[in-house]
């Protein structure tokens, strides 16, 4: 959003999403002694990881665990510090001079701030299999969201299908809430394993986290919930609604009856903002997602643009509250309120323990690597749920001289629902990557454009200036050829 006369500043510094390192970077920036607002879109902060720590009713909390528990200590930190917070408030646009759009209450608001520190977190990856839109199936996130959210969880015989450390995670905590998990169906490759081993001798560095996951494992075997892996050919079962999961796994097929199915093939960085700033992105194969390229204090390729936490690659979120005090530490070294010996004086704490976090990554990474298949995904598989394009379609777009996923959205409106490509960015990405025979980097990502989200007309008249002129939308001409970036 950009008017012809400039916005004043607002504040020193705005930092956009309250998860961990959201709340990080605010906490520290306001102490640091910059004026600092925080802007989420969610009632409460603590992001997704943390979601409504500070409101959850104390059983679902102790269901939760200590992990989940530990957000309360940075949303005291945050509240202690004199950072301005703003709930429910939407950002929807951030212009090139830093200005920010937001919508609170109906009405779009601008800041504006020399440093900007991006804390977008993670999504979880889609899982296109076939009956994957099939009411009754959700990711395992979103079902832990129900949980944080209002103690729900999902009713009658309960599935979870994919991999992942979140996976064993959400199952365990719905075993211990009473829902009947009839089945755990991994799809990491056996391969997988062998790739693994040779970080295994760093990951032990981390030996603390690895023995929590042992005892989710044993959880689960403790309950006796039948466990198959290395699956494949998975498939939802049901014509209105979920009525089993099917794959084969250890040489044989399999069914079985389920109510609901939750699926999990890892996170990825949520990039649409960074994406709608131009940054400079890279493909990492073993995330099987796009990076933002950012330095030790997390500035991006554009001037006072910074990012944080998972929103640049996946670290988990101890590694993202490090992050996001090294941004914050960035940002008022660039404002001068730090020196070059203060700096590495005060950063030396969030190095230490974002090294240590990242320890265990390459481990993790590769053992829960998605299976190839759940990228290259069967013709007649849904992957853009929002215009119901097809794998196969998207790869009849390539073979027409489709280069890129800027181009589905003329050859089929692939990318241009209400999600605006988030659940299907990285899938479409890669099956074009394919079928070209190219690799990501050079195919490219969804161009974004504002709004991020779908705003009311109406709020725009709120932007109208003191004269009564009405603040102009700037919108970039339509690309007459695909670029990566």
């Amino acid at each position: 959003m950009n008017e012809t006369t400039e916005p004043a500043m607002t504040h020193d510094l705005i930092v956009v999403g309250a998860g961990p390192a959201g709340m990080a970077a605010a906490t520290a920036g306001a102490n640091l002694g910059l004026k600092t607002v925080l802007v989420d879109e969610q009632p409460n902060v603590g992001g997704q990881i943390y979601r409504n720590v500070a409101a959850c009713d104390a059983k679902v909390a102790s269901l939760l665990g200590a992990d989940y528990r530990y957000g309360a200590t940075l949303q005291q930190k945050l509240g202690g510090s004199g950072a301005e917070v703003r709930r429910e408030t939407l950002v929807w646009d951030v212009a090139r001079d830093l200005t920010v759009t937001t919508l609170q209450a109906g009405r779009a608001l601008q800041l504006r701030a020399p440093q900007l520190i991006a804390a977008t977190g993670a999504m979880e990856r889609a899982s296109p299999i076939p009956g994957w839109t099939l009411p009754g199936v959700m990711n395992a996130g979103a079902a832990q969201i129900a949980m944080k959210s209002g103690g729900v969880v999902p009713a009658g015989r309960v599935v979870l299908a994919g991999g992942g450390p979140l996976l064993l995670l959400v199952a365990s905590q719905l075993l211990d809430a009473g829902v009947d998990v009839v089945a755990l169906v991994e799809t990491s490759p056996g391969s997988n394993r062998i790739a693994a081993l040779r970080h295994a001798p760093a990951a032990l560095r981390a030996w603390g986290t690895l023995a929590k996951g042992l005892k989710l494992m044993q959880r689960l075997r403790a309950a006796k919930v039948p466990w198959h892996v290395q699956a494949s050919d998975l498939a939802v079962i049901g014509q209105t609604h979920v009525r089993a999961l099917s794959f084969r796994a250890g040489g044989a097929s399999h069914r079985i009856d389920a109510d609901c199915v939750l699926l999990h093939h890892g996170v990825i960085p949520n990039t649409q903002l960074s994406r709608l700033l131009r940054l400079a992105h890279r493909w990492d194969d073993r995330q099987m997602a796009w990076h933002v390229m950012t330095d030790a204090f997390g500035q991006t390729s554009m001037p006072g643009v910074r990012m944080a936490g998972d929103g640049t690659a996946i670290a988990g979120a101890l590694a993202a509250e490090a992050s996001g005090e090294l941004a914050a530490l960035g940002a008022a070294h660039a404002m001068g309120q730090l020196d070059d010996i203060e700096l590495a004086r005060r950063a030396a704490p969030a190095r230490r323990a974002l090294t240590g976090q990242l320890v265990l990554r390459p481990f993790l990474d590769e053992l829960y690597r998605p299976p190839r298949w759940i990228t290259e995904p069967a013709d007649d598989t849904v992957v853009c749920r929002c215009e119901e394009v097809s794998a196969g379609r998207v790869r009849e777009m390539a073979r027409m001289g489709c280069v890129g996923p800027n181009q589905t959205k003329f050859f089929s409106r692939c990318g241009m629902g209400p999600c605006q490509g988030r659940i299907c960015g990285n899938v479409v990405t890669q099956i074009l990557a394919a079928e070209l025979g190219h690799a990501p980097d050079s195919v490219g990502a969804y161009r974004i454009r504002a709004p991020l989200k779908p705003v009311p007309l109406g709020a725009l008249s709120s932007l109208a200036n003191p004269t009564g002129a009405a603040a102009t939308v700037h919108a970039e001409p339509a690309p007459t050829q695909e670029t990566a970036e």
